[in-house]
């Protein structure tokens, strides 16, 4: 008899290109597909609801299926995981929100602040050195380009830059607390994405309620329900799909290739962003703004040069 092939989650199933592929295309139409979601649901709250539900329903019932394997619940670990959880929910929720009074640009350029912010950080809190001088002109060219772009913002508005600062401050915050805290719980992949997102889950109902969605949505004088058309419902199911797909893809990734190039693919998904997102309406930035831009984003190409060390000989053959 043949002998019968059996799927193992725990095995990489997948060619580097087919992931580097997906996560390329789900990372550069992600913010796209948001801003068109909240732009036709507008309730942001709701919206990372939906979003932390169908990532942690969407592993556990792939799990059940024996196509991937996850860390099962347990209260100790959670408890240990939720400080992470509270950060990773305001940085989404400031990002929606930013995303709701901003055009994807703005989003894009305080999220490539992140070095310069981290660098600052773990000078000041952490004892680390000073940059070196490379790092420190890259990360002068991030700044300028940003202060360049906030200048040139003909759709400047308090209420979208103060979601920026918020956004920029949770993402600082992850980039150096909450990272250190997680690899250390010994978690799988996968374990990381179902714990991230249940426990961001059963937090969002608070800021549901405390951002006044919850009577808004269900109030039939300001429309509520009667929103959902079914133009803002294919938005949604795309933002919930595309946010667990690049759960999947993103991590994936990440064990399939350096950090180095999982780094590179990033920068150009944000080049791709904003060609898309100029391409397909006009809620973009403007010419300047753009030029703008793009000298943050080649900052941060020069920034990772920067940071970067080349690898011992003796540890690449090491590898072969």
């Amino acid at each position: 008899m043949p002998e019968i092939i059996r799927f193992n989650p725990n095995k990489q199933h997948y060619g580097t290109t087919t992931l580097i592929t997906g996560y390329a295309l789900c990372s550069s139409l992600l913010a796209v597909i948001n801003k068109f979601a909240i732009t036709k649901f507008n309730y942001p709250a709701l919206l990372t609801a939906l979003q932390y539900l169908t990532s942690s329903f969407g592993v556990w019932v792939l799990a059940k299926f024996n196509l991937l394997h996850h860390d099962p619940f347990k209260f100790p670990i959670a408890k240990k995981f939720f400080p992470a959880a509270i950060v990773f929910y305001l940085a989404i929720f400031a990002n929606t929100n930013l995303l709701r009074h901003a055009n994807v640009e703005t989003s894009i350029v305080f999220r490539s602040l992140t070095p310069l912010l981290v660098a600052v950080t773990d000078t000041a809190f952490r004892k680390q050195p000073y940059p070196a001088k490379l790092t420190f002109v890259s990360l002068f060219i991030i700044l300028g380009g940003a202060v360049g772009y906030v200048v040139t913002d003909k759709g400047f508005t308090l209420v979208a830059y103060l979601w920026a600062f918020v956004y920029s401050m949770t993402i600082t915050v992850e980039m150096v607390y909450v990272k250190h805290m997680v690899m250390n719980l010994g978690l799988n992949t996968w374990g990381f994405v179902f714990y991230n997102n249940l426990l961001s889950l059963m937090i969002a109902p608070f800021f549901w309620v405390l951002s006044g969605e919850c009577g808004e949505l269900f109030s039939s004088e300001s429309g509520g329900w009667d929103r959902l058309e079914p133009v803002a419902f294919v938005a949604v199911c795309l933002s919930c799909l595309f946010g667990l797909l690049i759960s999947f893809f993103g991590f994936a990734a990440r064990k399939a290739i350096s950090a180095t190039a999982f780094t590179v693919t990033g920068v150009v998904n944000k080049f791709l962003t904003v060609l898309i997102n100029v391409l397909i309406w006009d809620k973009h930035a403007t010419p300047i703004g753009l030029v703008c831009l793009l000298f943050t984003l080649a900052g941060g190409v020069l920034y990772q040069q920067s940071v970067t060390s080349p690898k011992p000989v003796a540890s690449v053959l090491a590898r072969r």
